[in-house]
């Protein structure tokens, strides 16, 4: 039986998946993504994550037939690397993947995918997506993956739908500072990272219960306050706005039929991060309003795409 490896490096947490070509899965493992001090940490851990995998799963990594991997960006293909990542320190300049899984794993045949786009072919390949989607994560950071009439765009780059660096405040004395270096890009506002620093922009004196001076004040606090506080209703209507405007450009760009969103931030707050975009994109586009719906995968929706990409080869 051949035996096929998913890999999701996250910002926050390292999975690896070991299945045969059906997808079913027979080890995995899952550890805490190194915060530094450089890359060679994250390799490390992404490594020993996957021997973690083979273990649970009873085979050597040499047994492995390929390897899919799904991976926050920017992305260097050729290097089969990550590089510069906004969602982790700036010491962590350059995550090298392809190379050591290549030795690991004695197999050339590797797939380099960002996350989303991993999981996008996930949704099309696992669970019987539409020919026109996009998976779009609310995570850490924000970012989308697009199948376009059956194939996953990857751009010339592998960096195509780097959605969360879109523009949604072009106004460089208004917009939020994004961990890229940019400035006004949807990442800025609503990810898991930068909400709570939205909240303290936003705030100018109002009364609220949110414990804005907490350095462990984090976006679930945020979300979890609105109802009840009305401060952090009014930061929460905020994101929902940001939301449908991300979301309206990508209608406009890709033409899905459906939008699939994961990431922890949408998972655990779908009234918040869902509802708004579904009541708010039919005034913002000019073309057909796809479905919108969490992705049935959970937290598994990279790494069940990363297993994907191996089976299929990323050509699905």
């Amino acid at each position: 039986m051949a035996t096929y490896l998913g890999v999701d490096l996250g910002a926050t947490t390292v999975r690896a998946v070991v299945g045969d070509r059906a997808g079913r899965i027979a080890g995995s493992h899952s550890a805490a993504t190194p915060q530094g001090p450089t890359g060679v940490a994250v390799t490390e851990a992404v490594l020993e994550t996957v021997r973690e995998a083979c273990a649970d799963a009873g085979v050597s990594p040499g047994a492995v037939v390929a390897v899919g991997i799904g991976t926050i960006g920017p992305l260097d293909p050729s290097a089969g690397a990550v590089v510069g990542p906004p969602n982790l320190p700036d010491d962590v300049e350059r995550i090298h993947l392809r190379g050591p899984l290549e030795t690991l794993c004695s197999t050339g045949r590797i797939t380099l995918h960002n996350d989303a786009a991993a999981a996008a072919l996930g949704e099309r390949f696992f669970g019987d997506g539409p020919e026109n989607l996009v998976y779009l994560t609310v995570s850490t950071g924000i970012g989308a993956g697009a199948v376009v009439d059956g194939h996953v765009l990857s751009g010339w780059d592998g960096n195509a739908a780097e959605m969360g660096h879109l523009t949604v405040d072009p106004d460089p004395e208004t917009g939020r500072p994004c961990g890229c270096g940019g400035t006004g890009h949807w990442e800025a506002y609503c990810s898991g990272a930068n909400v709570p620093g939205y909240a303290r922009d936003l705030h100018a004196g109002a009364a609220t219960s949110l414990p804005l001076d907490d350095p462990d004040l984090d976006a679930a606090d945020v979300f979890g306050a609105a109802g009840e506080d009305a401060f952090a209703s009014r930061v929460v209507e905020r994101i929902g706005r940001w939301n449908a405007v991300g979301v309206a450009a990508l209608v406009h760009t890709y033409a899905p039929r459906t939008v699939v969103v994961g990431g922890g931030v949408a998972r655990n707050h779908p009234d918040h991060v869902l509802d708004p975009v579904r009541e708010r994109l039919p005034d913002l586009v000019a073309t057909t309003v796809p479905t919108i719906r969490l992705t049935a995968f959970g937290d598994a929706a990279v790494v069940k795409g990363a297993l994907a990409s191996a089976i299929t080869g990323g050509a699905r």
